[in-house]
């Protein structure tokens, strides 16, 4: 209890201490001029209040992630709870702040097209066709997920079973609404209809939220949360999942996310002043990070501990759905239980209906479409529904999730190094970016090479070494760049 308890502590307080640090930093100053006034469209470009885009943000981010993500991560012990905290604080939480204020001061620019002004054409050409894959995986990922939940909770077959058997006319059906949910969330005006349910999902989330956390802090007796006492890797399978990099990649959401920076200029768009930045940016993903160690805890604490957990998910074949379908029942009851369902479903929904909007958005820059008319906007979106599509009935779901983990966290290395080349640029202080993007872009070098999906070396030390040069490399190339791009 005590670790998680300065863990929380550390993540509140880092929100007025480093969270105003990085405002000083980026020079944030309300007088400044917001894409909301100078590019308004009434579509995207729209003027929202701040408790609502804070909620949206939030909302936006904390997909599966900081639940799914964290409880399966709990799995390698209280080094979770570490990796949760000082990752939010100083990479995960600057990361969101950072990238968000670029986009705002530069007209909302989605990332693809952020990073291809500070890294070169090359480099945008890379993100704008990776950004559109890791967009369409969320949005797959966020579709299949929610209705795994919401049939589990209906007595319906799971999606797992009915895509290996005959799958029941109440799974499409649920599949079809997340689908039509989608489909309006990302061709209507931002205040149609996200700017609206939002805020209602934003209280499931809440009472999601605080219903664990009370769990945790009052019934002790009956759910211990272990301490760090150490950093063993406690996963049962730890020679094939080590720490480094795997820990990494299964807790992104609540530690750092890539696909936190592709949702930021959607917000960016809609801020009506600079001084904002912080509560939406910084403060969302400070959030993110207290929902992902209440998850972590719990997950160890209601299993009886680390090997309980371990033993939890080879029994439930590693589906989180259920398992937190479990966790919710037994420890809040059937009343306030689906609330805590349904806050679990609009994070995922929530995430996965802005996911595919944001894919909009690339897509059109990327071809230049304005986005104005209804038709140009269904045009650009219809081919990644199809794709989308196409990836939940093709694919499983682990292999989905893999894939989408590592392409997450790449994508969050390449914006931390866009960052670094960013405070370069201003003349401002690099370590705050420099340090974050070389401990990233190792930990995705090194995990292709330990990661069964990949390389799969059995050679430890000479995957952490192939790891470690390909590190150098990237970061060579990114300073002999810099240094092109400033003669």
């Amino acid at each position: 209890m005590i670790t998680f308890l300065i863990c929380l502590t550390a993540l509140v307080v880092a929100y007025f201490t480093y969270g105003r640090y990085l405002e000083k930093v980026c020079e944030i100053d309300s007088s400044n001029p917001v894409p909301s006034k100078t590019h308004y469209d009434g579509v995207d470009y729209l003027p929202l209040p701040r408790w609502r885009i804070f909620l949206i943000q939030l909302l936006n981010i904390a997909g599966l992630g900081p639940i799914f993500g964290a409880l399966l991560g709990a799995a390698y012990g209280p080094v979770a709870f570490l990796w949760i905290t000082l990752g939010g604080i100083f990479i995960g939480a600057m990361h969101d702040f950072v990238a968000g204020v670029i986009s705002l001061k530069n007209a909302g620019l989605s990332l693809p097209e952020i990073i291809g002004k500070y890294m070169g054409e090359g480099t945008r050409k890379f993100m704008r066709i990776a950004a559109l894959l890791l967009m369409v995986l969320v949005g797959a990922v966020f579709m299949s997920q929610p209705a795994e939940l919401i049939a589990a909770n209906i007595s319906m077959y799971s999606l797992e079973t009915a895509m290996s058997a005959t799958m029941s006319w109440e799974v499409f059906v649920v599949i079809l609404l997340i689908l039509l949910y989608y489909i309006l969330a990302t061709i209507m005006p931002i205040d149609k209809i996200i700017g609206r349910i939002y805020p209602v999902f934003g209280l499931a989330v809440l009472v999601m939220a605080l219903g664990i956390l009370g769990v945790l802090l009052f019934n002790t007796d009956k759910y211990v949360i272990p301490e760090l006492t150490s950093l063993q890797n406690c996963i049962a399978n730890a020679k094939d999942f080590p720490i480094v990099p795997m820990l990494f990649t299964t807790i992104a959401c609540g530690a750092i996310s890539g696909f936190h920076a592709t949702q930021s200029p959607m917000m960016a768009r809609c801020m009506t002043n600079e001084k904002q930045s912080r509560s939406v940016f910084y403060g969302a993903m400070i959030a993110e990070s207290i929902i992902a160690l209440i998850w972590a805890a719990i997950a160890m604490a209601f299993w009886g501990g680390v090997e309980g957990l371990n033993d939890a998910i080879a029994q439930y074949g590693g589906s989180a759905a259920r398992m937190v379908n479990t966790i919710s029942v037994e420890t809040l009851g059937s009343f306030v239980a689906p609330f805590v369902v349904v806050g679990v479903v609009a994070c995922a929904i929530t995430s996965g209906d802005t996911a595919f909007r944001s894919a909009r958005l690339i897509a059109a820059d990327m071809l230049n479409i304005s986005q104005t008319g209804l038709a140009k906007r269904v045009l650009v979106s219809l081919p990644l529904f199809l794709l989308g599509l196409f990836i939940i009935f093709a694919l499983p779901f682990q292999t989905i999730w893999s894939y989408f983990a590592w392409m997450n966290q790449t994508l969050a290395a390449i914006t931390l190094w866009c960052i670094t080349v960013y405070l370069a640029k201003h003349r401002k202080p690099v370590v705050i970016g420099l340090l974050p993007a070389l401990f990233m872009t190792y930990i995705c070098s090194s995990y292709i090479f330990v990661s069964p999906m990949m390389a799969g070396l059995e050679n430890r030390v000479l995957a952490y070494v192939l790891g470690g040069a390909l590190t150098v490399v990237i970061g060579m190339a990114i300073l002999l760049q810099f240094k092109k791009g400033n003669r």
